[in-house]
């Protein structure tokens, strides 16, 4: 085996991260849709109706199978919205933006762990709170580049509001 070889061996298959570079492309509307679909799937499992006593396995199945994905969506997006949240935390924002927001670490630090109680629990009011706080992170991300926002209708079933850049 030649040296290049051993070292092609070595290389990672797969990496999953943000760039690192920097490259300087960094929007919060990724962690918008996240905590948005996190909101969407307790509202669809608050609606679910749970068979009686009398149903039949068909109805059980059915529901159950519901009950799971909207779980496991649930829970996928709410890790999501965290990732998204720790790229803004860990790459995008600097000592300055502390300064001029200076409760900036404790929004972050509460939005994270919101993410995870609405992983942790069927809990509508935390992922309602998870959404106004990645709205509220999302305005001052947008703020530190000098630029306007505007909410801007969902026009989805969840309902609510993106904070995005105005025209």
């Amino acid at each position: 085996m030649s040296w290049r070889e051993f070292l092609a061996h070595l290389r990672p298959r797969e990496a999953h991260a943000h760039c690192d570079i920097p490259c300087g492309i960094y929007d919060p509307l990724p962690a918008q849709i996240a905590a948005m679909t996190v909101l969407r799937m307790h509202q669809l499992i608050e609606g679910l109706q749970k068979p009686g006593p009398n149903a039949s396995k068909e109805e059980l199945d059915r529901y159950e199978n519901s009950l799971s994905r909207y779980v496991a969506v649930k829970e996928q997006h709410a890790e999501l919205c965290k990732r998204e949240l720790d790229i803004l935390w860990h790459d995008y924002f600097k000592p300055e933006h502390l300064e001029k927001y200076p409760d900036l670490h404790n929004l972050f630090w509460n939005t994270i762990k919101l993410a995870s109680k609405t992983k942790q629990e069927i809990n509508k009011q935390a992922a309602e709170e998870l959404v106004q706080s990645v709205q509220r992170i999302a305005e001052i991300f947008w703020e530190t580049k000098g630029v306007k926002t505007h909410r801007v209708e969902t026009h989805m079933p969840v309902g609510g509001q993106y904070v995005l850049p105005a025209a």
